[in-house]
């Protein structure tokens, strides 16, 4: 009977039950029943699916959105990077190096480095040899040693790229984690290695302009402007590597003036080296010849020599200076290369290149007047450059008479390739010397004062006479057409072991162009180059390194905004051409 009534109520029927001899009591319906514990049981259930499908949708949803904002709406960038590029302020430890046009020459990029908690690491011997798989140059015993020292902090390895760190990442190793550092980038690569330097693994500068700025680079944050062009530091590096190739010389130098500032367009070295590599470089490759190394650069020194001789009225243009013979004094001699066995005038002595006319010029001009004018030209002491590579000038011991007039043609005097072409400058930017810079002067900034060393009509006369080498000269394979090219061949033997040694030379030339109003230096040495066929065996400044300035010339001109001109229109010949005697034009020196 029980179990019937049981039944009914799990039912939920309506009919009540009588049970015989007795009146039961009526029994609640199912919405009775369902008002009850049950129900309340199915409404708390109800709510809390609920609100946790309500929860796992919105954390959906986020992540959704999340996702189209990443792949979509942002660029695929690091957050953090991401951010820094849209408002173009890009933080580093060091400010970024640029060219004069605002091109990057050096700057910090972010780069990560391997680091290991050892307490962490569970296997030390494994971890070395996975870790050694994906880094090349990598030693898995001395990983393994790290692994095992009794700190909370070991640096494994430092500067990863980017491909390092994901198959580093992959390897799942617990205890390694990865350290946000700064490397510093040369976008250009040996372009400009000598001029810009390097730095060490913590981003102190070790050589160029990095060591010279460093504290400035570390605590600014605005770039550093360089008066340097990468189209011309381009066009003269590889101007200056083809003719080394060509003649096969040990090393070269090349430097770019702006005349009428001082500014450094282009100072190229060679050989030179990879800058992230510099540890590993010769110290051949390391030094920079152009301001760091010093030369007796030879006929170039005639310039000079002819310029004070004419600014000190001791010659003038009509002038001139037997050079039949060859000067003997006390054991020396001092003859031309090929000698015309004649008088000369001031222009043919210095188109021929005769050591002879130059040195009776520098006798009459006088050793204490030789020096100051040496001097006001910076020639007696190192280069204001600012770089930390600078060669000391070697002067003679004792500046006697022969000094005198061996100086007269860059023989007993050795100075840089930089000074050489400042110097230059001077004598052709009416007479004022500006010291060389590479550092971009502010915009507003005032112009720095000069140094007046000759005249104004002795510096128009020196630009007839170095277009007149170029003319009719030593200087003939240095033409550019249309760009009126003026300059100097130089030619010295090396001393090696205090004698000099034949046929090891170091040649040289130095152009400026336009002649009719001078703008830029350009100058290109070459250290022990060979002759070849086509040069019929000759190795000197006219041969090998003219023809370098007239290539960089060619190119560079159309950059500078220069249009060649008609080198023979009347007002140009008159304004340079320069009245020789009737002789046909040997030439006397190299």
């Amino acid at each position: 009977m029980i179990g019937k009534i049981r039944q009914q109520l799990t039912f939920g029927t309506r009919k009540p039950l009588r049970a015989p001899g007795r009146r039961l009591p009526c029994v609640p319906s199912k919405k009775l029943i369902a008002d009850g514990p049950v129900r309340e049981a199915i409404e708390t259930g109800r709510t809390r699916l609920f609100i946790t499908g309500s929860v796992l949708m919105l954390a959906f949803g986020c992540i959704g959105l999340r996702l189209v904002d990443l792949t979509v709406v942002r660029s695929a960038q690091e957050p953090r990077v991401g951010r820094i590029a849209q408002s173009e302020k890009i933080e580093t430890e060091r400010a970024n190096v640029i060219d004069r046009n605002g091109t990057i020459l050096a700057t910090g990029l972010p780069t990560a480095s391997l680091i290991a908690d050892p307490k962490l690491v569970i296997d030390p011997d494994e971890a070395a040899q996975l870790v050694a798989s994906v880094l090349p140059n990598t030693n898995a015993s001395e990983i393994a040693k790290k692994l095992r020292m009794d700190r909370r902090f070991v640096k494994l390895r430092r500067k990863l790229t980017p491909g390092q760190q994901w198959s580093i990442h992959r390897l799942g190793i617990p205890g390694l984690t990865f350290q946000r550092e700064e490397t510093r980038s040369f976008p250009h690569g040996r372009l400009f290695s000598h001029v810009l330097g390097f730095t060490d693994v913590d981003n102190h500068g070790l050589t160029g302009l990095e060591k010279t700025f460093d504290n400035r680079l570390r605590t600014e944050r605005e770039a550093l402007q360089l008066t340097l062009d990468v189209r011309l530091q381009h066009i003269m590096h590889t101007a200056l590597s083809s003719a080394i190739n060509e003649y096969k010389a040990i090393g070269g130098a090349g430097v770019i003036l702006d005349i009428r500032t001082g500014e450094v367009l282009s100072l190229v070295s060679l050989p030179d080296f990879e800058p992230y590599q510099a540890g590993e470089a010769s110290e051949d490759q390391r030094r920079n010849r152009a301001s760091l190394g010093v030369y007796e650069l030879g006929s170039a020194f005639k310039i000079f020599t002819t310029a004070m001789a004419l600014d000190a009225g001791v010659v003038t243009m009509k002038g001139g200076y037997d050079a039949t013979k060859p000067i003997k004094i006390s054991r020396f001699t001092i003859r031309d290369f090929h000698a015309k066995k004649r008088w000369l005038s001031v222009p043919e002595i210095f188109m021929y290149s005769s050591n002879i006319g130059a040195a009776k010029m520098a006798i009459d001009v006088g050793t204490e007047t030789q020096r100051d004018y040496l001097g006001k030209l910076g020639l007696l002491k190192p280069s204001p450059i600012e770089l930390p590579e600078v060669g000391s000038p070697l002067l003679p011991a004792r500046w006697q008479t022969i000094s005198t007039m061996t100086v007269a043609f860059g023989h007993g005097i050795a100075v840089s390739p930089l000074q050489l072409a400042s110097a230059v400058s001077a004598v052709l930017n009416e007479g004022v010397y500006y010291p060389p810079t590479l550092v971009k002067r502010a915009a507003g900034a005032p112009k720095p004062m000069g140094q007046r060393v000759v005249s104004k009509r002795t510096s128009h006369e020196m630009r007839r006479l170095l277009r007149l080498v170029v003319e009719r000269g030593t200087g003939r394979r240095a033409a550019a057409k249309g760009f009126l090219v003026g300059g100097k061949t130089g030619s010295a033997e090396k001393q090696v072991n205090g004698r000099y040694k034949r046929k090891s030379l170091i040649s040289s030339f130095v152009g400026a162009f336009p002649m009719n109003d001078p703008k830029y230096l350009v100058l290109a040495v070459l250290d022990e180059p060979k002759g070849t066929k086509a040069t019929f065996g000759n190795a000197t400044g006219g041969w090998v390194a003219a023809p370098v300035v007239r290539q960089v010339v060619e190119r560079m001109g159309p950059i500078v905004g220069l249009a060649p001109v008609d080198e023979s229109s009347p007002e140009l010949q008159e304004l340079l051409t320069v009245n020789l005697p009737n002789e046909g034009p040997k030439l006397a020196s190299f």
